[in-house]
C-alpha cells in the first residue's frame, strides 16, 4: 500500500466512523446513560468487531454475497428486524435510577457480534476491501482493518463521551425517557438512510 492509497484509507476511515450511524447512536446513548467507564466493553466490541468483520469480508466473504445475491438479501432483512428490537429498547429504556435493574450497556460481545447486522458496518467494509486493496491480500487486508481501528476508536469514544456530557442535562428521568426515544427514532432514521 502506497502513501496516497493509506491516506485515502484513512481519511475514509475518519469520515465513515465519524458520522452518525447505529454503532455511534448507542454509543451516545450509552454514554448518556451508563458513562464513558461502564461503556469500555460497548466501545472495545464495536472497535474489534469491526475490524474482525473487515478481515473477514476482506478474507472472502464478499464473494459469497456475490456469489448468492439471496444470502446478501436475507442479512438485510436480518439487521431491519434486530435494530427495529435496539431502537425499541432503547426507546423504553427506564432510567437507570428507576431501573431495578440498573441497566447495562452492551457487553463486548454483544458490540461485536451487533457489527454483523449493522448495514453501515457492511457498507463500510465491502467499501474498504473492495476500494482500497487490489490483490485481497492477508497483508493488505491487514493493514486496512488496523487503519479502521486505529481512526475508529477515537471517533466513537467522542460519541460517547458526547452522550456522558448530555448527561448533565437530561438528568432529569422524563428528561432522560425523551433522551431515549429521540436516540430511538435516530437510530430508525439512521437505518432507512443507510439502506
Amino acid at each position: 500500500m502506497n502513501i496516497e492509497m493509506i491516506s485515502a484509507l484513512m481519511l475514509f476511515a475518519f469520515v465513515s466512523s465519524i458520522t452518525p450511524g447505529p454503532n455511534n447512536l448507542m454509543l451516545m446513548a450509552s454514554g448518556a446513560n451508563f458513562g464513558v467507564r461502564r461503556s469500555v466493553q460497548h466501545i472495545l466490541g464495536v472497535t474489534l468487531g469491526f475490524m474482525m468483520m473487515i478481515f473477514l469480508v476482506g478474507m472472502g466473504l464478499a464473494q459469497v454475497f456475490s456469489s448468492y445475491p439471496i444470502a446478501y438479501d436475507a442479512l438485510k432483512v436480518v439487521c431491519v428486524v434486530f435494530l427495529v428490537y435496539l431502537a425499541w429498547r432503547i426507546a423504553t429504556a427506564a432510567p437507570t435510577s428507576t431501573n431495578s435493574r440498573g441497566g447495562q450497556p452492551l457487553n463486548f460481545m454483544q458490540a461485536a457480534l451487533f457489527q454483523w447486522v449493522n448495514p453501515k458496518a457492511w457498507a463500510m467494509a465491502i467499501t474498504a476491501i473492495s476500494v482500497y486493496t487490489s490483490q485481497h491480500s492477508v497483508a493488505e487486508v491487514l493493514w486496512v482493518a488496523a487503519i479502521f481501528g486505529v481512526i475508529n476508536l477515537p471517533c466513537i469514544c467522542s460519541w460517547t463521551a458526547l452522550g456522558q456530557q448530555i448527561h448533565q442535562y437530561i438528568a432529569s428521568p422524563s428528561r432522560l425517557r425523551w433522551f431515549n426515544a429521540i436516540m430511538a427514532i435516530a437510530l430508525l432514521l439512521s437505518l432507512f438512510m443507510i439502506i
